[in-house]
């Protein structure tokens, strides 16, 4: 199943659930129901297929800024969403129509977990601040951030939305809006996002509190099981590759960065995916995304990467990697069979 184009986690130790997969870190989430959110997906925040049209920050740094580890000889870029996880199947029926599920509960699960999903990214990652000036990597606007102490920051009362006012986009492609204050305060609040990711990444239940947290919980466990361990298999596959210390996990997603990371940690793939390691290809697309990614840990790698959609496999064919397609439950299983094996 492998082939080459060329030719063709630490976690809360209460939070697990009965089926074995590990809560500590994350699970699935709603999405508020209403209809303004609702328009958010369509507009492709958080779908796996929109090709980013909405955010224009003034300029990133084109080279992601950790620096190539000498230790690391494969790097296993993957996609999100119907790979690592069932999302946007879930939303639109589709996974209930491919598996025989009951639909109406299907899709019910995919809304609950759609508004949990932009509940975090706005409680917790300033999401309606900063939705049109979505970037890349969570360190591209980080040269505007000139290091201030950002304990006692007021974020309400900073001046950030009065500055981009007269606009219905903050984030203009000439990059005038506001000037150097307004983006540093823009940065400042992609620090913050770094830190709480950091500081949540292995202990999503203390982010949320005790009443969400439980669920949380319940609605990962539902969804876990109405997809027949879906993600159980796919990080039995992410945990053993994070256990090499000569290989790396590198998420590329299509969703919107900040509700990437909102995914990333509510369904627990926190520990797997350090936020370095994570892409958004909403503005630029994936074959961008995958030369940053050779940018920063070098030619010398073998990059292998893993995904369900047209997007990432004509990528990877464009740059001659191995490609390795997840559409069902035993081609993930088959990818475990090989890396276990050291085939990969």
């Amino acid at each position: 199943m492998l082939c080459p184009y060329s030719d063709t986690s630490d976690s809360d130790s209460d939070e697990s659930p009965s089926n074995g997969i590990s809560l500590g870190d994350g699970s699935t989430s709603p999405l508020k129901a209403d209809s303004a959110r609702r328009s958010r997906d369509s507009a492709g925040s958080i779908g796996p297929e929109i090709r980013g049209t909405r955010g224009r920050g003034r300029r990133t740094n084109t080279v992601s800024p950790t620096t190539p580890e000498s230790t690391t000889d494969r790097v296993f870029i993957w996609d999100l969403d119907e790979t690592i996880i069932i999302f946007h199947s879930l939303l639109t029926g589709g996974y209930a129509s491919k598996y025989q599920k009951d639909a109406q509960n299907v899709v019910q699960l995919g809304f609950k977990m759609e508004e949990m999903v932009f509940n975090l990214a706005d409680t917790h990652f300033f999401f309606n601040d900063i939705e049109e000036c979505d970037q890349v990597h969570i360190d591209d606007v980080s040269s505007d951030d000139n290091g201030q102490d950002l304990t006692n920051y007021n974020f309400t009362t900073d001046g950030f939305h009065a500055a981009g006012s007269g606009s219905g986009n903050l984030c203009l492609a000439s990059g005038v809006r506001g000037g150097v204050d307004w983006m540093r305060k823009l940065a400042f609040r992609y620090r913050k996002i770094k830190e709480t990711y950091n500081n949540y990444r292995n202990s999503v239940g203390g982010l949320l509190g005790a009443s969400k947290r439980e669920q949380w919980l319940q609605l990962r466990s539902e969804i876990e099981t109405m997809t027949d361990n879906w993600l159980t298999l796919a990080n039995k596959c992410l945990t053993l590759i994070n256990s090499r210390s000569n290989c790396v996990n590198v998420l590329v997603t299509t969703t919107q960065l900040i509700p990437a990371l909102a995914k990333v940690l509510l369904f627990g793939l926190g520990g797997v995916f350090p936020i370095d390691n994570i892409y958004s290809a909403t503005k630029i697309g994936k074959e961008s995304c995958f030369e940053r990614i050779v940018t920063r840990f070098g030619r010398k790698c073998t990059y292998v990467v893993i995904g369900d959609g047209p997007d990432e496999e004509a990528a990877a064919k464009s740059l001659t990697f191995p490609f390795w397609r997840i559409t069902s439950h035993s081609e993930i299983a088959a990818l475990y069979n090989a890396l276990d094996m050291d085939f990969l």
